[in-house]
């Protein structure tokens, strides 16, 4: 996709939830993994971003420890919780349940 696209209210704590289920890492690596998993339609600022990882963190679906990144610098590490797994689930069948009406009424109009 040639244009970037806006994200609708509270999908970017699904999507870090979804890439933190596949492994841990820092949040410049999330932003990245999203944006080349979307072809580039999805940039995510790190005004948007870290304010999402500190929330998802307060409510425990992600933990977060400091390590040294592949660049040889200091970074903090998020990973899913168990509890964030079960979220990320929830969030998931929630979405796809949604996209499925929005898709009917639309094809009904």
């Amino acid at each position: 996709m040639e244009e970037r696209m806006e994200l609708p209210q509270g999908t970017l704590d699904l999507l870090i939830l979804k890439a933190l289920a596949l492994e841990s890492m820092h949040g410049w690596a999330i932003s990245e993994r999203l944006q080349q998993i979307s072809r580039e339609a999805l940039q995510v600022q790190q005004g948007s971003l870290y304010p999402a990882l500190h929330r998802l963190e307060r409510k425990g679906w992600i933990d977060a420890q400091w390590a040294i990144s592949e660049n040889n610098r200091r970074a903090k590490y998020y990973k899913l919780t168990p509890r964030g797994q079960k979220q990320l689930e929830a969030e998931v069948a929630a979405w796809r349940k949604l996209a499925a009406v929005v898709g009917h009424v639309l094809d009904m109009a």
